[in-house]
């Protein structure tokens, strides 16, 4: 493939970091508008609020976590896409690359993921939007290792769609905090708590 070359070499390499990283829609937008209910009420309760977003994607759940008043050095993000990693540690965020919480140690008051929740299908089976076969298998991962890492009092911020089929959840309790339709499909943001 031929490229021409009219972009400086640091937006060329922000170009092509950018260009593998799912890039914020929908359902990015409809989890950043939670944080911005949600944080400020528990910063009130815990000045030193700690989160773990796991998938940071584009970074743009960490940036609304920033602004919004979470103290950087208590903000840590994982993805499994090395560029997702090298993207975010450039905008200024502590981001390793892990599987999960593979690489993780520590508990948190906050855990976000906004994961692949489709079902595989012909048409999509791209890693960072398809789930595997029910579009349940990695969120259901997710719960099972989540327990570990999350405080007695913390709480998890989960993505979900009503297309993704059979999620374990695990014992937790659950509350449906939003939701939006947009297509063929529901969007739904959860608050999880053990």
């Amino acid at each position: 493939m031929i490229s021409s070359r009219v972009h400086s070499g640091k937006s060329e390499m922000k170009k092509t970091y950018y260009s593998t990283i799912y890039k914020p829609a929908e359902d990015s937008f409809l989890l950043a508008d939670v944080l911005k209910k949600e944080i400020p009420k528990l910063i009130k309760v815990n000045s030193n609020l700690s989160l773990l977003e796991i998938g940071s994607g584009s970074g743009i759940q960490l940036q609304t976590a920033r602004k919004l008043g979470i103290k950087k050095q208590n903000i840590l993000s994982t993805d499994i896409n090395i560029n997702a990693v090298k993207y975010c540690k450039k905008l200024g965020f502590n981001c390793i690359q892990s599987n999960l919480f593979a690489k993780i140690k520590g508990k948190f008051d906050l855990i976000l993921f906004n994961p692949p929740y489709l079902p595989e299908n012909k048409y999509d089976k791209e890693k960072d939007t398809t789930g595997g076969k029910l579009g349940s298998e990695i969120i259901n991962k997710f719960l099972r290792q989540a327990r570990l890492h999350l405080k007695k009092e913390g709480k998890i911020l989960l993505l979900t769609s009503s297309l993704t089929k059979n999620i374990n959840w695990q014992g937790y309790e659950k509350t449906k905090l939003t939701s939006k339709k947009i297509f063929f499909e529901e969007l739904m943001v959860w608050e999880v708590r053990r």
